[in-house]
């Protein structure tokens, strides 16, 4: 990921973040600019009903898994004794590795405790559907079997396997979605990919070794773009999702019409908001917090560490609680949002425990509760779900917004779901947008009638006196129109 703010916030809101400094992150409204491209993209000439289709199985998943995982797992944060301020992956970059001693690490990565049955395993267990891993991320390490490049883990490292590879076929064999993300502006190790490097090095040069001098067109087309052109077509049905990051200034509409050639060949690929060049893709992407309204009338995905880096870094263990995530993801789904939760295994391919133990509570209470996250769509409701400061501003300049955890809500054509977390055994609503018809808790599995009063456009609803899930648990409001 990108390094804009230097500050990781903590708590249930993440109002601030690592980012990855793209501009979509500094508000919750959606840039609905009209442009006119070198090259159309499918999202400028498809029918509503197209992308409805086209988008469908991304909606009803709302929630997936983020591998952050390359060479920056060896160093795990420090590099001749100093340790990094900043995020893992970004190592090379924040303490100016020189280019040979970053692909050094490469003779040292064997990754032998990788297994992809388990991490996908792990993603099916915590009710994940979809897994976006790092196929090569700023570092220029291709984690995968590239002819393009010879510094990738088959040839360049004692390993001699493709992850990928490894991770489409257990993808296919236990039903989870698969896709990749590709540094396509930044590489640090390939001759002319640092020349828009952001951070503290040379202004004119953007970098700080000269084994990075070279032409960024060279790079695009010698490595970049071929290596694109290998994930889009090595690995069969996959990948549903090309996952950018960091356009860079270099990435104008023109270079990057290159890029949307090859993605025009796949007409059912699912991109984001951050090839560049004035192109919007289909999602916005805020990290490390959950925008106050969501993005109205767009595709959105909120991207999170459990703790405060992306790549391992073996001091961090700033783990975030498994409420917290849980609730995240709640917000985000009311919201009408994915969320994209990262782990990051370390040089061995081993997921930290502490990422295990939480998403494991997340399955937990998702086997229970999915039907009011899995193909819902945001809330009916106009019940604040915090309040924006008069006078406080954000890193952003925007308002400032402070959440409130009463509860949250998602919906579905004959249903409303109320995640409730702070319990009194009584659920009250100044106005209900649809008729009721019944109401129970999901976790109660005889699926008990509860009492309820709909007085005009007031709704009232006795609940037990004791909740059923610490962290949230779910009314279930039958409705008509």
């Amino acid at each position: 990921m990108n390094l804009l703010h230097r500050s990781i916030a903590t708590g249930l809101l993440f109002a601030s973040s690592a980012s990855l400094g793209f501009a979509q992150l500094q508000g919750s409204k959606a840039d609905t600019t009209p442009t006119n491209h070198p090259v159309p993209a499918i999202q400028d000439t498809e029918t509503p009903a197209q992308r409805d289709a086209r988008m469908e199985w991304w909606r009803d998943a709302r929630f997936g898994m983020f591998i952050h995982w390359g060479l920056y797992s060896i160093p795990a944060g420090e590099w001749h004794g100093q340790r990094t301020t900043q995020i893992g992956e970004w190592i090379m970059n924040d303490l100016s590795i020189p280019v040979a001693d970053y692909k050094a690490f490469a003779k040292q990565f064997n990754p032998t405790g990788f297994s992809a049955h388990d991490i996908v395993a792990l993603a099916k267990g915590a009710g994940m559907k979809y897994i976006i891993i790092t196929s090569k991320h700023h570092d220029g390490f291709a984690m995968f079997d590239s002819k393009v490049d010879p510094f990738n883990i088959v040839d360049a490292t004692p390993f001699h396997r493709d992850p990928l590879k490894e991770l489409a076929e257990e993808c296919r064999k236990q039903g989870i979605k698969l896709g990749f993300y590709y540094s396509q502006a930044q590489d640090w190790t390939a001759p002319g990919g640092a020349a828009a490097v952001r951070g503290n090095h040379d202004k004119q040069t953007g970098h700080w070794d000269p084994a990075q001098n070279g032409s960024f067109d060279d790079y695009l087309h010698k490595k970049s773009i071929p290596q694109i052109k290998e994930l889009l077509t090595n690995y069969k049905d996959y990948p549903v999702v090309i996952w950018f990051d960091t356009p860079t200034k270099m990435m104008t509409p023109e270079r990057a019409a290159e890029i949307v050639k090859l993605l025009n060949q796949h007409p059912n690929l699912i991109w984001n908001n951050r090839l560049g060049g004035t192109y919007k893709g289909d999602t916005e992407t805020p990290e490390q917090y959950v925008p106050a309204q969501g993005f109205p009338g767009r595709d959105w995905e909120s991207c999170m560490t459990i703790n405060d880096t992306w790549g391992f870094k073996s001091f961090d263990t700033n783990f975030k609680s498994s409420e917290t995530l849980l609730r995240n993801l709640i917000d985000i789904a009311s919201k009408g949002g994915n969320y994209l939760l990262n782990i990051g295994p370390d040089s061995k391919g081993i997921v930290p425990q502490p990422e295990i133990d939480r998403l494991h509570d997340m399955g937990k209470w998702m086997k229970v509760n999915g039907e009011a996250i899995y193909g819902t769509s945001a809330t009916i409701f106009d019940n604040p779900t915090g309040t924006f400061s008069p006078t406080g501003k954000d890193k952003h300049g925007n308002q400032k917004f402070t959440p409130t955890w009463n509860w949250r809500s998602t919906t579905k054509a004959d249903k409303v779901y109320v995640e409730i977390f702070d319990w009194k055994g009584h659920f009250h609503v100044d106005k209900m947008p649809r008729k009721v018809t019944g109401a129970y808790l999901l976790a109660d599995a005889a699926h008990k009638p509860l009492k309820f009063s709909q007085n005009g456009a007031a709704l009232d609803v006795d609940l037990p006196a004791k909740a059923l899930d610490p962290v949230a648990t779910v009314l279930v409001l039958t409705t008509t129109k």
